[in-house]
This record gives structure tokens, sequence and C-alpha cells, in this order.
């Protein structure tokens, strides 16, 4: 028995599909936060239970860092982030 040398259009069609799929996106643009400090915000990430917002001084250099999946909340630069009063909180009149 010959082994059959010419593919269908449909099996054609397949195996680009294929090639098409595994073609993903990132849906950061990451280009605009190299050589810069970036803060990341992991769902169910590591914070003070009484004050999400503390931070510490402490920091240290990572390099190369891999995150994956839906877990990656927020990418925001370090420089210009600051806090601000939760404009939602109703003020009470004394």
């Amino acid at each position: 028995m010959k082994p059959r040398i010419e593919q269908t259009e449909q099996e054609r069609h397949l195996v680009t599909a294929d090639k098409e799929k595994k073609k993903k996106e990132s849906i950061f643009d990451l280009s605009k936060y190299i050589d810069k400090t970036i803060r990341v915000k992991f769902q169910g990430g590591r914070e003070d239970p009484d004050d999400q917002y503390k931070l510490t001084e402490d920091t240290r250099q990572l390099g190369l860092v891999v995150c994956r999946g839906t877990s990656v909340v927020l990418i925001c630069p370090q420089d210009g982030m600051e806090a601000i009063p939760n404009p939602f909180i109703q003020q009470q009149e004394g």
C-alpha cells in the first residue's frame, strides 16, 4: 500500500488553523515598562489584612519573571503612583 502524499483542502485548512491558534498575543503592552520599576498586583496576593495599601521600603531585584494565567490583576509603573482617598465613601457631617 502506497502512502498518501496529497492532502485534501480540508486537511490543509485544519493544519493552518492549528498554527494560527498557537499564536497568542499578550493583552498587556509590556514594552513601555522596560528598564523601569513596576508594581505587579496578583489576585489573592500577599497583603497586610489590616491595610492592603501598606507598603514596605524593602525591594529586591528579580530579573526575569514569568507570570502565568489570570492571576495578574494590575501592572503599573512605580513612579507616579500614589494613594488617594476613597471617593465613594460618604463624608459624615459633624
